[in-house]
């Protein structure tokens, strides 16, 4: 989850640690978005959208996401004062530009952030959306938080596809519907405000997003074998990684065609208009080596996340789910 680019020799200034380094909004912007506009294109096909909600969905889900970006470079730069793979952090850190003390407030102050926004889906969707919303902060802290970072015992990439793909664009569809079909009873959803075809769209979602982790730990494996930390390409190795980063984005291409062929309208097509870009993408991932190479790629498979999920919610959107 860390960001990383090549850095000049002296410290990097503060707004270039807060907004290149954490916000890094090439990164986390398309993942948060991503989500939200499967689901608000899926909710406008069953007649149950509703901005507000979505809106406090995409807060929410960034806050959140920002706070596990932060907790990753706090636990790491705690573990690790002298990373050789952030040199740029390290020498931020010697200057003073910014502090352990100021990550972890920041940590807190996005979480809180994300409840803010959490308070309202809340009060749409009742209880589901709070537990919704308590499952995914406690997520991104498993993420790399102790006692069991999820990150370095080879689950990252199961949870980001869960709650980064599925949770993300089912919850952003439940609190929605809800809003529309009334308040509902404790612990239970208002009947169709969680349809099945809400878990299949969310597929390509969660797999396109979680190929970016996968570009990150094959980008860093060698420096995680170093630190004993145990990702899914350190197991899988290089080779494996990258087709598990090919079999991914055939799944993500694979929804929508999946779904026109069962009866869906030729409009949840759409986003196959993404399929050149996201196979250059792949062929790139596929034959650069080494770490500076791959620096590109995470935000470049960003924008095949977003642009396919603009495309895909627009296409849910003119009735393409049928």
């Amino acid at each position: 989850m860390n960001a990383h680019t090549t850095d000049p020799p002296g410290p990097p200034t503060r707004r270039e640690v807060w907004i290149r380094m954490l916000l890094y909004p090439r990164h986390t912007l398309p993942t948060a978005a991503a989500p939200v506009a499967v689901a608000l294109g899926l909710a406008v096909s069953h007649d149950v959208a509703a901005p507000g909600p979505a809106i406090a969905a995409l807060l929410a889900g960034w806050f959140v996401q920002l706070g596990g970006v932060f907790a990753d470079n706090y636990n790491n730069l705690r573990r690790h004062p002298d990373d050789q793979e952030h040199p740029a952090f390290v020498r931020a850190l010697e200057a003073g530009v910014i502090t352990l003390a100021t990550l972890r407030r920041a940590v807190w102050a996005a979480y809180a952030a994300g409840m803010v926004a959490g308070l309202y889906l809340v009060w749409v969707g009742g209880v589901p959306a709070f537990l919704i919303g308590v499952a995914s902060i406690l997520a991104s802290l498993a993420y790399s938080s102790d006692p069991f970072p999820l990150g370095d015992r080879a689950l990252g990439d199961p949870l980001f596809f869960v709650f980064f793909g599925v949770v993300s664009v089912v919850g952003t569809y439940y609190v929605q519907a809800a809003s529309v079909l009334g308040p509902p009873l404790p612990l239970v959803p208002p009947a169709g405000s969680l349809p099945g075809v809400a878990f299949v769209v969310s597929l390509p979602v969660a797999a396109l997003t979680t190929n970016i982790l996968v570009i990150d730990n094959i980008r860093d494996r060698l420096f995680d074998i170093e630190k004993n930390e145990i990702t899914l390409a350190v197991v899988l190795g290089e080779t494996w990684s990258r087709v598990e980063y090919l079999f991914l984005l055939t799944l993500a291409y694979a929804v929508p065609v999946a779904m026109w062929m069962r009866g869906a309208s030729v409009a949840v097509l759409l986003p196959l208009l993404t399929l050149p870009y996201g196979v250059v993408v792949a062929r790139r991932v596929w034959v650069r080596r080494g770490y500076e190479p791959l620096i590109p790629m995470t935000p470049q498979a960003g924008q095949v996340v977003l642009a396919f999920s603009l495309l895909f919610g627009l296409g849910l959107a003119l009735r393409g789910a049928g």
